[in-house]
């Protein structure tokens, strides 16, 4: 199963635009026509100790010597499938094909993604019409059982 966006399929890092940090995305579930929006990041920055070679490369430097370095890993997005458990069961019990997987928006920094990821989950209203999405809370501080949902 494949991300789209605008209808065209990302396969791969090339696909997207070259400041691309990461992107807001919805993972529909076709036979319920429910669906998750969430976020994901496309590179990983992991702390790795330096080697003694590396190390040597400072020796004489006035200063503190850094310890590690900082690699860069692309993620998992090729085959995410967000966080939310329901969905997650869902996609273990059922084909691939009951689902679409969309992207929304395209984003160049960690702070937009947060941002747009939380403008669109209050644009769709999630949290106001659970039997159409999954989500059920907003940054961990709006949840669905706060609304009188009758």
């Amino acid at each position: 199963m494949e991300w789209t966006y605008k209808n065209q399929p990302m396969m791969k890092l090339s696909d997207f635009p070259e400041n691309t940090y990461g992107f807001i995305y919805k993972i529909t579930h076709l036979p319920s026509n429910k669906s998750y929006i969430g976020k994901k990041v496309l590179y990983h920055n992991r702390k790795v100790k330096l080697t003694k070679k590396e190390l040597k490369e400072y020796e004489g430097v006035v200063g503190r010597r850094p310890s590690y370095k900082i690699a860069i890993k692309e993620s998992d997005w090729k085959k995410y499938w967000g966080s939310n458990k329901p969905l997650l069961e869902l996609v273990k019990s059922e084909p691939e094909e009951n689902f679409t997987k969309e992207i929304l928006i395209l984003c160049s920094t960690k702070k937009l993604l947060t941002y747009y990821e939380t403008q669109t989950l209050f644009v769709y209203r999630v949290l106001e019409e659970p039997e159409m999405y999954f989500n059920d809370n907003i940054l961990g501080k709006f949840f669905t059982k706060d609304f009188d949902l009758q």
